[in-house]
């Protein structure tokens, strides 16, 4: 092996201005590391090393072990553990050396051999025998920040890392996946590409709003709905006509303006469960399931469009999955649409039939709400084309199911949960949309109470939905609906037993 070149062998001295580390990381898990030395320095050092990369292939050679280090060895099982005194063999099949001895001249001669061996050599407590350094490392998942002070004050940098620690959020790990999987995920030149992801990283280095810019859209709501009830007060007040449209509108638009936005709150809580809870809530009304299912999906255009738009925007849309998925949905929705406006006049018989489908799904909730989940596959989901139909089909069929079959499948089929959701958000506007169509023209303007009143109270809903959310528990909330979902499902299945009895 080559001798490292020092100063001592004719080298100019230069006098080190400021810190001249240069920082990198290492992959341990992928060198062969020794470390001499066991004792209360040896432990640290190598929970420092064990710490940061488990995989990390260490022998350990000292002539006393501390119980603390034999006891890592049955945890870690690429940890080598030589009890005896350290010889210059030792350094041969080995990248890297740690030295954590308490015997100067060792020390200092520890440095030499490794020298000529070429191997970079790191002494505990003696700076100046040290090639590198080992800095405090604060850590969110895969996310590492190394800091220097040049050997200066290890205090000040075990601050600096307790610091970072408790300010750097949870949810960077998540965030960290997410970019990673965006990056792999995006076409174009290199420009193109840093260009896109300065766009989405942008927030983190955006100036704090003031709280007038952050909470402009609830105040701009606020002031709507104050000029609005003032406006509506007046009218009821002073104009004789207006009062009497109020007073006509049938009463099944003002339940479904409440429900539309209780549902829509339901959702934007825990994330689903609207087309379930509306289906059910329609056909108690007595909405026959086409014209339920119709209310279902034109209310549903205007939140989905919004969201999937969100999505785009976000970058959160899988192009190439969208492609695969889209044409068959729309032809399973409008074919599932067809069919149920079909058999409108039937609607005593497919009452059931969507009751028995809504009891289903309300136990899939409770099922979520209690973790208890399929075993995940082990490949990715390739049918994409296929669960497209079957999904928009059943989702017009029966009122609702687009996310609980097709996201659910996607995820459980080991896609990405953030892709899959744009993806299947923004594609089910486009279902929603012509799934629509196809309910009013086969069905014309049935039940608009219904329908107004649903589109009215889950768009009063969506802006406040997201803020309620965090302090309500989505487990209480879904197994509440799991349970009323069941419950009402129930009711009309057993009630269409005892007709036919």
């Amino acid at each position: 092996m080559q001798t490292l070149p020092s100063l001592q062998e004719g080298h100019i001295a230069v006098e080190e201005k400021g810190n001249q580390l240069f920082p990198v990381f290492v992959k341990l898990n992928q060198l062969r590391t020794l470390l001499i030395g066991a004792g209360h320095v040896g432990l640290e050092k190598l929970n420092a090393i064990i710490g940061n990369s488990r995989q990390a292939r260490v022998t350990v050679v000292a002539e006393q072990v501390l119980p603390a280090v034999l006891a890592l060895q049955q945890k870690h099982p690429y940890l080598t553990i030589k009890q005896k005194s350290f010889e210059p063999a030792d350094l041969e099949e080995v990248d890297i050396v740690f030295a954590a001895t308490n015997n100067s001249e060792l020390n200092e001669q520890l440095r030499t051999v490794a020298h000529q061996k070429g191997l970079l050599i790191n002494v505990a407590d003696q700076p100046a025998l040290c090639d590198f350094y080992l800095g405090s490392i604060a850590q969110k998942g895969d996310l590492k920040i190394a800091i220097s002070t040049n050997g200066k004050s290890p205090t000040i940098a075990k601050r600096l890392k307790q610091i970072l620690n408790e300010s750097l959020p949870n949810e960077l790990e998540e965030t960290l996946i997410n970019m990673n999987t965006l990056r792999q995920s995006l076409d174009g030149d290199f420009a193109k590409k840093v260009k896109k992801l300065n766009k989405v990283t942008e927030i983190l280095v955006k100036p704090r709003k003031s709280f007038w810019e952050a909470n402009i859209k609830w105040m701009i709501w606020l002031a709507s709905i104050l000029l609005i009830g003032t406006a509506g007060l007046t009218l009821w007040n002073t104009e004789p006509a207006f009062q009497h449209f109020l007073i006509n509108i049938d009463p099944l638009f003002y339940w479904f303006l409440g429900a539309g936005f209780v549902f829509a709150m339901i959702d934007g809580a825990i994330g689903m469960s609207y087309g379930v809870t509306s289906a059910s809530f329609s056909l108690t009304m007595g909405l026959p399931p086409a014209s339920a299912s119709m209310a279902i999906h034109i209310s549903e255009v205007l939140s989905n469009g919004i969201a999937g738009w969100m999505h785009y925007r976000m970058g959160n849309v899988n192009w190439k999955l969208f492609k695969i998925l889209i044409i068959p949905a729309i032809i399973g929705a409008v074919l599932g649409a067809y069919l149920l406006s079909s058999l409108e006049h039937y609607s005593k018989y497919t009452k059931p039939i969507v009751a028995v489908y809504t009891l289903i799904l309300g136990g899939i909730i409770l099922m979520k709400a209690f973790n208890i989940k399929r075993k995940k596959a082990e490949q990715k989901i390739k049918k994409i084309g296929a669960l497209g139909f079957f999904g928009g089909f059943i989702d017009a069929a029966f009122g609702g199911g687009w996310g609980s079959i097709v996201l659910s499948s996607l995820i459980a089929g080991g896609r990405h949960p953030l892709f899959s959701l744009g993806t299947v958000k923004i594609s089910r506007f486009f279902i929603a949309t012509l799934s629509s169509l196809t309910f009013f023209t086969m069905l014309g303007g049935k039940y608009w109470e219904a329908v107004v009143g649903l589109i009215i109270g889950s768009a009063l809903a969506s802006p406040i939905a997201a803020k309620v959310s965090n302090r309500i528990s989505a487990k209480t909330i879904m197994v509440a609906v799991g349970i009323i979902v069941m419950a009402v499902s129930l009711r009309s299945v057993i009630s269409f037993i005892l007709k036919l009895i």
